[in-house]
């Protein structure tokens, strides 16, 4: 069983940046991957940034170059730095992790106003 604990969600004004934070309950290298998924009200969830236990990165087009999913080992913490938002970036955002099954946690709210 992996507990997955979101922080960092905020209210912010477009141009500025947040850092939320995936705090796991077990050690990240033992999950196969872990990533940040977002969900816009009336909108299908979507994939945002994801590592691989190998160090493979992927994202999605509509944040390349504005977020960067990083992790520490140490803290068995997934980051997602978050600059130059914009009002489409509103949505919950929620980590997942994914090995033998795949967990979800409760989300956390990022809103960007205009």
């Amino acid at each position: 069983q992996v507990q997955l604990v979101e922080s960092g969600g905020g209210l912010v004004q477009a141009g500025e940046s947040l850092r939320l934070s995936c705090e796991a309950s077990v050690s990240i290298f033992s999950v196969d991957t872990m990533g940040w998924y977002r969900q816009a009200p009336g909108k299908q969830r979507e994939l945002v940034a994801l590592i691989t236990s190998g160090g493979f990165i992927n994202y999605a087009d509509s944040v390349k170059g504005r977020f960067t999913i990083s992790r520490d080992s140490a803290k068995n913490t997934v980051y997602l730095q978050m600059n130059s938002l914009k009002p489409e970036d509103t949505a919950v955002y929620y980590c997942k992790a994914r090995s033998a099954r795949i967990y979800w946690g409760q989300g956390t709210q990022v809103t960007v106003s205009s």
